[in-house]
This record gives structure tokens, sequence and C-alpha cells, in this order.
């Protein structure tokens, strides 16, 4: 219980006829009182706390009894008295009672905190100073009785007001008139900017219309966590996790690793494939806004289950951490890399086209390779299309149509992330088949408008952290997002946590190939047959080979069979240079300036054709045509299902 001070007795020293020891009497009784009164309330402060407690339950008890039916009352008043009999016949039964009901009179007349049950004066000028800039948008001359009227009371509009410590609103429930045209963007846009500006910057507020209703509730959102890194999500084949948004704002949550706790999230569910709805994606943003990041936790998540194909035209690396990985087609930094493989991404998407309609014709399932999702990541378009129209070449987004337009019958998927001042270099197949919208960095309320074809229901911040923006999937609500961070592992600035988490998601790196070694032969090699010329084919009579002249240089030894050849790490000899004359073959060994060799002895080695008798020597026909060659196998392209070439040469 409080404390009540004496009233003072006023001081008169104006009183001449009253001398100073009565004053000074007086001075000194009233601080007597007053250490009397101080005294006995602190020693009659149980029996006070107990009276306001019986005084509290007696009022509690007349509403009850009030408050029972009149056939009741006999029956109530039955149990009682059986319950004082019963209590007065219990040994120590009246004691105990008068202990128990001297506790709960004890309990009720505790001294409670005051409970604020309304704003203070601050922010009552505050609520006052908002209600009155409403008055122009929520009032009109014709209304007899308007709701918003300057000097008017505003507790009749606002409701469920909440304030945060520096006296700012963080809940506002307001009742507007019937008349204000709520179904509007403009004017919704209007009253959302002037209670952003009115309530304080710098925070993001979710504003909800209840055009019904007509009541408009203002909140402040919390950040998202941009905590989360890089992981295998629980999703199934066709889903990508885009990110993360608010617990209302989605019917499902995932579990996910956030530091070292794991807890539940809502994810932005994207999903692809054949009966999706929204097959491809447009990212766009301001440079450093997370683009590149969100590309690359869709390469990761795109590994698990099919192939990817990269083209980046910013040429930084980005994806460097992709090549020569398990499921990557190509990393395509260059003009000339990105036409070549944006070109087989169409013949592919052709292909799979062609392959699936012959087997449903032929009442068989596609195709494995068909169904393998396929996915082509493009980034910064606009550099690439700069550097072809300098070169005049193909722009690269016009090879982007058959994907863009068959790609989801075919299991294609085609990403792009382009930033916003090169927005007007997108051509009309990524706007018109692009149907899932994300929109990352600061950005205003038109440059979300204009990329998402909506307006999002929370105010835009000026300063918002990496991957963080809005997205938007088809006709559906514009959702806040927060991208995983999945920084580039091979950054300087990268910490060590989130590299060896991207680090953990990257499939493992393919086998170089091994190097052909020519084939070994069986035993001593043998002389290629001549290779007779087409204009000298049938000759009428052919003249006899002259033989070499003799010279003092020892024969060639033979090669010893169990000595093999040291193999050399060099592409196999093409056949066409396999078929060499004996005599070019001589010569092309011997020592420049140096006579050519003679022919050796009979021997194991092979021996030059020995000529006949000039007077028994048959004319020399030709040597049997040989097929022509074919050619060195065709190079692997490094896009399966591509067209191959094969390197001219010899």
């Amino acid at each position: 219980m409080a404390r009540r001070p004496l009233p003072r007795i006023p001081h008169l020293p104006s009183l001449p006829s009253m001398p100073s020891g009565a004053t000074a009497r007086i001075a000194r009784g009233r601080e007597i009182a007053r250490t009397a009164a101080d005294s006995a309330t602190d020693v009659l402060h149980p029996l006070i706390t107990i009276s306001r407690g019986l005084r509290k339950l007696v009022g509690a008890g007349r509403a009850k009894w009030a408050a029972t039916p009149r056939e009741r009352r006999g029956p109530a008043l039955f149990v009682v008295a059986a319950c004082v009999m019963a209590v007065a016949l219990v040994p120590y039964g009246p004691l105990l009672a008068l202990v128990s009901v001297m506790g709960a009179a004890a309990w009720q007349g505790r001294e409670r905190p005051v409970v604020r049950t309304g704003p203070d004066e601050a922010e009552t000028e505050r609520l006052r100073a908002l209600y009155e800039a409403l008055v122009p948008y929520f009032s009109v001359p014709e209304d007899p009785s308007p709701l918003f009227a300057h000097g008017g009371d505003w507790s009749k509009a606002f409701g469920d007001a909440e304030f945060d410590g520096d006296g700012r609103p963080t809940r506002l429930r307001i009742t507007y008139p019937a008349y204000f045209t709520d179904g509007e963007a403009e004017s919704r846009a209007r009253i959302e900017q002037l209670l952003f500006a009115k309530s304080g910057r710098g925070r993001e507020y979710l504003f909800d219309w209840d055009e019904e209703g007509n009541q408009l509730l203002m909140r402040v959102l919390p950040a998202l966590s941009t905590t989360v890194a890089a992981q295998r999500f629980v999703t199934v084949p066709g889903e990508t996790v885009l990110g993360f948004t608010d617990p209302d704002a989605v019917q499902r949550t995932v579990p996910v690793l956030d530091g070292d706790e794991t807890r539940d999230a809502p994810p932005v569910v994207w999903r692809t494939g054949p009966r999706s709805t929204e097959p491809h994606l447009l990212a766009v943003g301001q440079p450093g806004s997370g683009t590149t990041t969100l590309l690359r936790s869709v390469a990761l998540q795109a590994l698990q289950h099919g192939d990817v194909l990269v083209v980046e035209g910013a040429g930084t690396g980005e994806y460097a951490c992709l090549v020569g990985r398990e499921g990557v087609l190509a990393v395509e930094c260059g003009l000339s890399g990105a036409l070549a493989s944006l070109e087989w991404a169409a013949h592919e998407t052709e292909r799979r086209l062609i392959a699936a309609n012959r087997a449903r014709q032929a009442g068989h399932p596609a195709p494995e390779d068909t169904r393998r999702p396929l996915w082509i990541l493009l980034d910064r378009p606009s550099v690439l299309g700069h550097l072809a129209a300098a070169d005049g070449r193909t722009d690269p987004q016009s090879l982007l149509q058959v994907p863009l337009r068959h790609g989801r019958a075919a299991h294609v998927t085609v990403v792009v992330a382009e930033q916003f001042d090169c927005l007007d270099t997108l051509g009309e197949p990524v706007w018109a088949h692009t149907r899932a919208r994300v929109v990352l960095g600061p950005a205003s309320a038109e440059q979300v408008r204009c990329v998402l074809d909506a307006t999002p229901h929370t105010t835009p911040t000026p300063h918002v952290p990496p991957g963080r923006g809005y997205a938007r999937l088809g006709t559906g609500p514009v959702l806040r997002l927060q991208v995983p961070a999945t920084p580039d592992p091979y950054d300087d600035a990268t910490t060590e946590t989130h590299r060896q988490a991207v680090l953990d998601l990257l499939p493992p790196r393919q086998p170089a190939p091994a190097p052909a070694a020519p084939p070994m032969p069986a035993g001593p090699p043998k002389a290629a047959p001549r290779m007779a010329d087409p204009a000298e084919a049938d000759p009428p009579e052919a003249e006899p080979r002259a033989a070499a002249p003799a010279t003092d240089e020892p024969p060639l030894q033979p090669v010893p069979q169990d000595v093999q050849p040291v193999p050399r790490a060099v592409q196999p000899v093409p056949q066409a240079l396999q078929s060499v004359p004996p005599v070019l073959t001589d010569a092309l060994h011997a020592a420049p300036g140096a006579a050519p060799p003679a022919p050796q002895a009979p021997g194991p080695l092979p021996q030059a054709p020995q000529p006949a008798p000039p007077q028994a020597s048959p004319p020399l026909t030709a040597a049997p045509a040989t097929p022509p060659a074919a050619g060195p196998p065709a190079v692997p392209d490094p896009l399966p299902g591509g067209p191959r070439t094969a390197p001219t040469g010899g």
C-alpha cells in the first residue's frame, strides 16, 4: 500500500503575536506526528493488506452470488453449509480454515505494479499528429459526420496502438471511411507513403488492407535472418529454394542449420519441370545486391539432379568453383564460347523434343537423356550483347528463344540475371517467358513494380544486406526474400564457415582423360605398302626402280623381340600418315646433307624391294589402292549430345 504523507501545517511567520517557541513546538509536533504515522503504517501494513484482500474476496463472493440463478442458490447454500460443518468437525479445522482465508486475503490485497493501458503524453501527441496528417485523404466536404476532421477525436479512428522504446509506433490499426478508394493502387500507395514518413523511416512496414472491413493494419516487420548459409535443403526433385521469407507469408517450413542450432524456416520454393507454371526465372538487382549469389545457390541445388551450363557475361570468374565439376557442362566467359554453348543448348532442346515426341508416338516412355534436367544460367547477357553488336555477330539472347519457348516440355530451365541499368537490353522472349521474378538490393517502388508487375505490401528500405529483396512466382503475392549466403569460395573476403559450406556442396571434379598411347606392335615393324599416285595408275610400261648406291656404313642390327618401344604421350598418328613410302621414310630419318642409306641385307627387318634383272623384269604395277583414312576420332565435345567437331590435319 502506498504511503500517504500527512497534511503539512502551513508555517505562519506573519503572525506577530505567536512567539518563536510556539512555532518550534508546532514544527516539532508535526515531525512527531509524521513519524508516528509512518511507524503505524509499517506496523499495520499486514493488517491493511489483509483488510484490502478481504474486501476483494467479499466483493467477488457477492458478484458470484448475484450471477447465480435463483434455482441454484438453495443447493449452493447447502454445499457451503456442509463444507463449514465438515471443517468444524475436523481437528484443527477452524484454525486451518482461518489461516487459508488470511493467506488468500493477503494474496488478493498485495500491491501490484501499475499496468499502463494507454499511450503516454508523447505517444498521444504522435498519434494526434498522424491523425491530422490523414485528414485530407480520409475526408470529403460532403460527409456530415466525418471520421477524420481537423481537431477531431483520434481514438475513434486508431486502435491497437503499440510503440517501441523510442516512442515510434510498431503496430496501429486504422479505421477509414467506406468512400475511400482503397481498391486503387495509387490511393493505397499515398497512404502507405504518408504512414511510412510519419511513423519513422529506416524500418520496413507491412500494410494489410481489409477492404471489406474498411480497416488498415500497419505493423513493423522484423529483419530477415542473414545467418543461413548454403546447405542441403529438404526438397524433392524439381523444387529449388530461392531464399526465406516471413513465417506468415507461406504455409511451409524446412529445417535449416542457422549457426550452431537447427530451426524451421519458411522457404520461398520455386518449382520447375513440365508441370510448372513458372519454368524460367529472371533476377534483377544493383551491383553487389546478390544476383550472382542467387545463381550460385541455384546451381548448387540443380547439380543434385541435373546438368548445368553457365554463361557469365561479366567475365569476373565468379563461377570458377564450378569448372571441371561433375554435371557442369561448361562455364563460358567469352563471346565465342557463349555463342557456341547457347547454340548447342537450342539444338539440344529441339533434339529432346523430337526424341520425346517419337517415343510418345511409339507408345514408349521418353528416353532417359531427355528427362534429365538441363539448367542454363546466364549472368549479365547485356555485356555479351554489346560485344556481339561490336563484332557484328549474333546476339546471345536470340539463341535463348527455343529454350525459353519450349524448355518446359524438354526439361530445360533458363535463369537470367541482369542489373537495373541494362533492363532495356533484355529481349522480348526473356520478359515473356520468365514468370518467376526476383528483385534484390535497394530499389524504389517503381523499379519493383516494373520487374514484378506488382507493388509489394511493404515499404522498401534504402539500406539492405546482400541477398535481400522481393520475389514473385507467377501471379502470386510479392514476398520478402533473403537469399542463403553462397559466396565464391575462392574469394579472399569469404569467411571460412561460408567457404567450407559451399565447398561441401560442390560435386567432385571430373577425372582428367588419360592420353591415348599408340598401339604396340607384336613383333618387328613391317614396311608399309607404297601408295600409288592416281595419275600414274596402270602405266603402259613402268621403268624398273634403280638400286641405291652402296655405302660403307654398317648394316642396321635387328631389334630384339623383348625390347618394346617407349610410349610417348602424343596423339596417335593418323592412318594417312602411317602409310608413308620407305624411300620418303629413309629421307626423313637421314641427316641433312648425307647420302641416302643403302638397302639392307636380308634379315629380320623389312628390306626395300630389289630390282629384277633387266631381261626378266616385269613392268612395275601400281600398288593396290588403300581405302581413304577414316581420320582421327572425333574430339568429344564438353557438352553431351552436342555437335562434335574433329580437328583438321594431314
